[in-house]
């Protein structure tokens, strides 16, 4: 049918459908086996919802059921892409995923701590930092006391390794 003849009440807006985390083009989606457990409590969370759509309105009905499958898909995709990095197999005396590194700023003379993470179980206000960025990848491989020039931007900053542990996302 010819657009012409459709009501402007009657044409639905496009659903957004939020994107999850990025994930850099080609780059292997590493997960440990605490981020596919939220994984897969976030796809019976998203499953519950969609299930659990009861707006009287048709027009909202679809809206929601739209939304909650655009995520369910985005988020299986997500999980059918995983590789799943088993803590126990990472070398203990190096920085690698899942590692939780204790370290210097010795520019800035502080202590910090992050524990290394797949896109979606990153979260910085938990110490939890993806593997994908430039401080991670600048300390990936480095062992205790390993000294690393990390520079990010016009900052540069010098890291001191202090310790590396794998038993926080077991």
């Amino acid at each position: 049918m010819s657009r012409g003849f459709v009501r402007e009440g009657d044409q639905e807006e496009p659903v957004v459908i939020p994107q999850r985390a990025v994930l850099p083009d080609n780059v292997i989606n590493y997960v440990t086996v605490n981020g596919m457990r939220e994984l897969r409590e976030e796809l019976e969370r998203l499953e519950n919802d969609f299930a659990g759509v009861s707006v009287e309105d048709e027009k909202e009905r679809r809206r929601e059921q739209t939304l909650a499958l655009g995520k369910i898909k985005l988020l299986q995709e997500r999980m059918n892409a995983a590789r799943l990095i088993h803590l126990e197999d990472q070398p203990k005396d190096e920085i690698r995923f899942g590692a939780t590194v204790s370290f210097k700023n010795l520019s800035l003379k502080t202590n910090q701590v992050l524990t290394i993470t797949g896109v979606d179980e990153a979260n910085v206000a938990m110490q939890k930092i993806a593997f994908t960025t430039p401080i991670v990848r600048a300390i990936t491989g480095a062992k205790v006391g390993d000294v690393i020039h990390f520079k990010l931007g016009t900052n540069k900053s010098i890291l001191s390794i202090e310790a590396i542990d794998y038993r926080h996302l077991v």
